[in-house]
C-alpha cells in the first residue's frame, strides 16, 4: 500500500515493507559490500519489513529514528539507531560488520557535489520544506562508504517512501531505490 498522507518524514511511525516490484535491484551493492553470496541470496529471496519509531529527544530539537528490521520467518535484521545531528557514531553490525554512521536533516540544495549527487537529489515530492533525511556510514574494513537520502516520491501516480542509496568502494560506485510499503 502506498503511503498514506499523514505520514511524512517528519513521521515515519509505523510499519514499512520493502516493496521488490518497485525497488531496484540491491544485489550489486551488496557485493561490492562485501556481503557473501549465501547471505545475498538469503536477502534477495526475504521480504523486509521495518518497524519504525521516530522521535524528538525530550529536552532538545534533536529527533532520533529507531529501526528494527525483520525478514520472512521473523528473521532478526539489521538494526538502524538514526540520531540526526550528524555526528559520526560507531555501529556493529551482524551483516555489515564494523561501521561508523551519522545522520542529519538536509534540503537538497546543501547535498555535497560528487558523481552520485544527481542520483541522490532527483525525483523527491516537495514536501516539509524541502527536507529530507541524510544518512552516511563509512566502513574502513572493507573499504566503502554509503549515502543515503530517504523521502517520498511519486511511483505509477502513488506515493511512497524511498530511499535513494549510493555505495562507492575506491572509484567504483553503485546505486540503488529502495522502496516501501505502509503497513500501519
Amino acid at each position: 500500500m502506498a503511503a498514506p498522507a499523514d505520514r511524512t518524514i517528519k513521521d515515519l511511525n509505523g510499519k514499512w515493507v520493502m516493496n521488490k516490484t518497485l525497488s531496484d535491484d540491491f544485489d550489486p551493492i551488496l557485493q561490492m559490500q562485501g556481503i557473501g553470496w549465501w547471505m545475498r541470496k538469503l536477502i534477495s529471496m526475504a521480504t523486509v519489513t521495518l518497524t519504525i519509531s521516530q522521535y524528538i529527544e525530550k529536552g532538545t530539537n534533536i529527533t532520533h529514528i529507531d529501526i528494527q528490521q525483520v525478514a520472512t520467518g521473523g528473521i532478526s535484521g539489521t538494526t538502524e539507531n538514526r540520531t540526526l545531528d550528524w555526528e559520526l557514531r560507531e555501529h556493529k553490525d551482524g551483516i555489515f560488520g564494523n561501521c561508523k554512521g551519522k545522520s542529519r536533516w538536509v534540503k537538497m540544495t546543501d547535498l555535497e557535489k560528487g558523481p552520485d549527487r544527481e542520483w541522490l537529489t532527483k525525483g523527491w515530492l516537495d514536501e516539509n520544506e524541502g527536507e529530507h533525511v541524510q544518512a552516511y556510514v563509512i566502513n574502513e574494513e572493507v573499504g566503502w562508504t554509503a549515502e543515503q537520502v530517504w523521502g517520498f516520491e511519486e511511483i505509477e501516480g502513488e506515493r511512497y517512501y524511498t530511499r535513494h542509496v549510493a555505495v562507492r568502494k575506491g572509484d567504483e560506485w553503485k546505486q540503488a531505490r529502495l522502496v516501501y510499503d505502509y503497513q500501519n
